[in-house]
């Protein structure tokens, strides 16, 4: 029995103003051709399906078309919310969709749901944990002592009765890290002592009952802990930090006897997104410039600040994403502690000095009004003072 582990889908997303719903069709069609290569039978979509709460009309056109194609095929398919995921909205049509055998869990209600699945001699039985906080869990188990993430999954699952004669797979989204160590992270989550993106940390150990785990949450792929406990990562690069990730898809095999391999499927992207490096002149060069299709952030090593920059990238990079500099300037910045010199600073000295230090000129009334407003539309400063 072969079964396919996918995550972190986020239909809908963009790359900084670039629309990737067609990279993201691309990928799916290439997903697709796998599961015919490889006799498919089961497909794992732990969690990040949409890329926000109400998704694009694009976006839920995009999911319709995959799940109905994987149903043409007659593959199983077993889905769980994440934490970018609206439960009840990806809730709707629950038990239509079981009759087409896409089986969904995005609403915890206080019992891990479970689906079977029979090929000769081979038993498999998929458990789907749904992105769960630990006050959802409280409600259902007033008695147990839930005082975090990691206590919440352990009371589901000790609430669990598994069939050990069987093979055991859970599907679930959640931040899960390894024997005092995290996860490496792709680059579009945020990362505290204990969260990402506020989503607490649960250790790897507390899967031990189970044959394989599928998990998302996390964009790089990896394993956790132990080969058979891993991020699918995202099928597409949605970060500039990810640029040098090769994705890929785990392909499970399960042998009758129970004995799981696994072999990570490559992912090749419509448009890649690649990180250049080098002096204007260098990088545009006729001879250097290649795939002029792909998602380019581009670091220069100029002296000087060159005018339009992106403009000028843009002739021959078109899906240019970001240009940022590394330079002199910018390394001298670097030594300056941001934190201890701007603690008794206004927000528009902050600004002041460092356009001065950067350009070498003050910044006008006009730039300094532009700043404010992006500062205040992302919460730094309050606008109103």
């Amino acid at each position: 029995m072969k079964l396919l582990h996918l995550g972190d889908l986020h239909l809908g997303k963009t790359l900084n103003e670039f629309d990737l719903i067609e990279d993201q069709r691309f990928i799916l069609d290439r997903i697709l051709e796998l599961t015919d290569t490889d006799a498919v039978d089961g497909v794992l979509i732990a969690g990040d399906v949409y890329d926000k709460a109400i998704p694009s009309e694009a976006a839920t056109r995009l999911l319709d078309y995959f799940l109905v194609e994987l149903s043409k095929r007659g593959i199983k398919v077993f889905l769980v919310s994440g934490n970018h995921d609206s439960d009840d909205r990806l809730n709707f049509g629950r038990t239509f969709f079981a009759s087409k055998q896409v089986y969904i869990s995005s609403v915890f209600d206080g019992t891990l749901h479970r689906e079977s699945l029979t090929d000769g001699d081979t038993l498999v039985d998929v458990y789907m944990l749904p992105f769960v906080k630990a006050s959802q869990v409280r409600h259902f188990f007033p008695d147990a002592k839930i005082e975090s993430y990691d206590d919440a999954v352990r009371v589901i699952l000790q609430n669990t009765q598994l069939d050990k004669t069987h093979t055991n797979i859970l599907v679930a989204h959640q931040f899960v890290s390894g024997s005092g160590e995290d996860p490496v992270l792709g680059g579009s989550e945020s990362i505290g002592t204990q969260t990402v993106g506020l989503v607490e940390k649960i250790g790897y150990d507390c899967f031990d009952e189970f044959d394989y785990v599928a998990l998302g949450h996390i964009h790089c792929p990896q394993r956790i802990g132990r080969d058979s406990v891993r991020y699918a990562g995202s099928p597409l690069k949605y970060s500039l930090r990810e640029a040098a990730d090769e994705k890929s898809a785990p392909l499970i095999t399960v042998e009758a006897d129970g004995r799981i391999t696994i072999e990570l499927v490559p992912l090749k992207p419509r448009r890649d997104l690649r990180h250049i490096r080098g002096t204007m002149q260098e990088l545009l060069d006729r001879n250097n410039v290649t795939r002029p299709e792909d998602f380019i952030y581009a670091t220069l090593t100029d002296e000087d600040i060159i005018n339009d920059a992106m403009g000028i990238f843009r002739q021959s990079y078109p899906n240019t994403v970001k240009i940022d500099y590394d330079n002199s300037h910018v390394q001298s910045i670097e030594q300056v502690d941001i934190l201890q010199n701007g603690e008794k600073k206004e927000f528009t000295e902050l600004i002041r000095d460092f356009y001065k230090l950067m350009y070498g000129c003050d910044i006008s009334d006009e730039e300094m009004e532009v700043m404010k407003a992006a500062a205040g539309e992302a919460g730094v400063i309050d606008e109103t003072d």
